[in-house]
Parts: structure tokens; C-alpha cells; sequence
């Protein structure tokens, strides 16, 4: 097998229409292969000068529509938009002042907004978390809360939703969490996550050696570059050439069944797209 003969699905990447590359950043991972993006709300203080109310997160959710869009004229197959938000919000929120239930409902509020997307079609799966860094047990509370919330609304709207969260290997806890809401465990999805994962289904940084990892274990799993659109971080975290590359390099490793697993049969499982039926080439 080809690159050309697979679709090519980067799970997890931003597109910043306001300070970043945007577009020019989708035709750079077409150049190599690339076909189908999951695009990412960037954090919402990169967007907007500050989110606290439904009408400022509707700003970012639509910045990120929009980017999806645009990419999506430059792809052989398309873009998806993913919305929600960021944990580290609840810091931004408490350094300015808001406690930590003020700041877990702010979040709520902002989870809600972006259900609305997707029950309107206008949005594929949400996003939400906890802190990956150190917080206080009020914040760390809080922040459950809030991912737990997430768990319900997506359930509500029967869509997927990818976590940033703190980095390990067992999140059986949050799975459970999740099932506790009515959401299926193949719909939640670890972010930024290493070849061995328990719990949620894995989006692997496309990593050779998480993803040997990822292969040995013959789970399903995505893969994804976390690429940031930042021009002041040129690359990071993994650039938008990085996933086709990847998938080259599987292929040409004899690794065809992980790359159909990756790019369209756990696609499929987690958020109903069809990534065969919709690639163009």
C-alpha cells in the first residue's frame, strides 16, 4: 500500500485564523499526504481577549468553524471542527480573581455553548480536561467537574470528546466517570497520549517509537501532532507534515492494518466519520 491509496487523519490540530498560519498550515500537511483534519479551538485567550460568557465563546467556536471550513477547500478529503475548552482556563480564570466554582461554571457555560455546535451540526465532538500541571485541591475539584460536565453534555449530544489531561498511562477512573454520564468509553478520547493507554481510546503523538508502542498493543488508536499555529513556536509541538510522514513510514514498515486502524476504522468507531467515502483523490 501507498500513502495515495489510504486517507490520512491528523486527530488533533489547530488552526489559528487570527495570529497564525492558518490555511497555509492544512497545505502543508496536504503536500505530503495529509487528507482529513480534526481542527482544534485553540485556547481562548489566544482568540479573544477573554471568555467568560456564552456570547465570547461563541467568538472562538466560530473563528474554529470557520478555519475548518477553509481548510477543508485545501484537502483532498475535509476538516472537522472540535470544540470546547481548554482546562487551563481555570487558571486563567483564578489569577483574575474568580474562585474556583465561579471559574467551574464559567467552563460549564462555555461546554454548553459547544454542544450547541454540535447538535447543530456545526461542530463534530467537543473538547475538555483537567490541568497537566500542579493546582490546589479547590481548582483540581473543580476541574473534574467541569470534564465531568463535558462527559454529560457530549452524552447529551451524542458525540465524542477529547480530553487534555495530565500525562500517565491509567485513566480507567475517567472512562468510568464518563460511562457514569451515559457517554460509551469509545467516545472519549486521551489527547497527546503515549502508545500504552487505559481507559479512554488513545490519540497517539506521532511519535516513532509511541507508535510502535501503539502498534504492538493492536488497539485502536489515532494519531495526531498537536501542532499549535503559533509563529512564535514555528513546529510545535509536531509540525503538519509530521502525521503523513508517519504514515509513510508505518507503510513502508509493513504496518498497512495499523494504519487502516488509525485512519479509518478507529475514525469510524469514535466519531461516526468516514474517512474512505469522503477522501477525493
Amino acid at each position: 500500500m501507498d500513502i495515495d491509496d489510504t486517507p490520512v487523519l491528523d486527530n488533533h490540530l489547530h488552526l489559528d485564523p487570527v495570529n497564525g498560519r492558518n490555511v497555509a498550515a492544512a497545505e502543508e500537511f496536504a503536500s505530503q499526504g495529509g487528507t482529513h483534519l480534526l481542527v482544534l479551538n485553540k485556547p481562548s485567550w489566544h482568540l479573544v481577549e477573554k471568555a467568560t460568557a456564552a456570547e465570547t465563546f461563541r467568538e472562538v467556536f466560530d473563528l474554529t468553524v470557520e478555519a475548518a471550513a477553509a481548510a477543508t477547500e485545501v484537502l483532498d478529503g475535509r476538516a472537522w471542527p472540535v470544540l470546547g475548552v481548554h482546562p487551563a482556563l481555570i487558571s486563567k480564570l483564578v489569577d483574575d480573581g474568580y474562585t474556583p466554582p465561579e471559574a467551574r461554571d464559567i467552563m460549564q457555560t462555555g461546554l454548553d455553548v459547544a454542544a450547541e455546535y454540535v447538535d447543530n451540526g456545526d461542530a463534530l465532538a467537543m473538547k475538555s480536561g483537567r490541568p497537566h500541571y500542579d493546582v490546589d485541591d479547590a481548582v483540581w475539584e473543580a476541574s473534574n467537574a467541569v470534564m465531568c460536565h463535558g462527559f454529560e453534555r457530549a452524552a447529551d449530544v451524542g458525540c465524542a470528546i477529547q480530553l487534555h489531561t495530565e500525562g500517565g498511562e491509567d485513566f480507567e477512573a475517567v472512562a468510568g466517570w464518563a460511562e457514569d454520564r451515559g457517554l460509551d468509553r469509545m467516545q472519549v478520547v486521551k489527547h497527546y497520549s503515549g502508545g500504552r493507554l487505559r481507559g479512554p481510546v488513545k490519540s497517539v503523538l506521532a511519535d516513532k517509537d509511541e507508535l510502535e508502542i501503539a502498534v504492538e498493543t493492536d488497539e485502536p488508536f489515532l494519531m495526531e501532532t498537536d501542532y499549535i499555529d503559533d509563529p512564535d513556536r514555528p513546529g510545535a509541538v509536531l509540525g503538519p507534515k509530521t502525521v503523513p510522514r508517519r504514515v509513510r513510514w508505518l507503510l513502508e514498515n509493513g504496518h498497512e492494518d495499523a494504519v487502516r486502524t488509525a485512519h479509518v476504522e478507529t475514525p469510524k468507531a469514535v466519531y461516526g466519520i468516514d474517512t474512505e467515502a469522503t477522501l477525493q483523490r
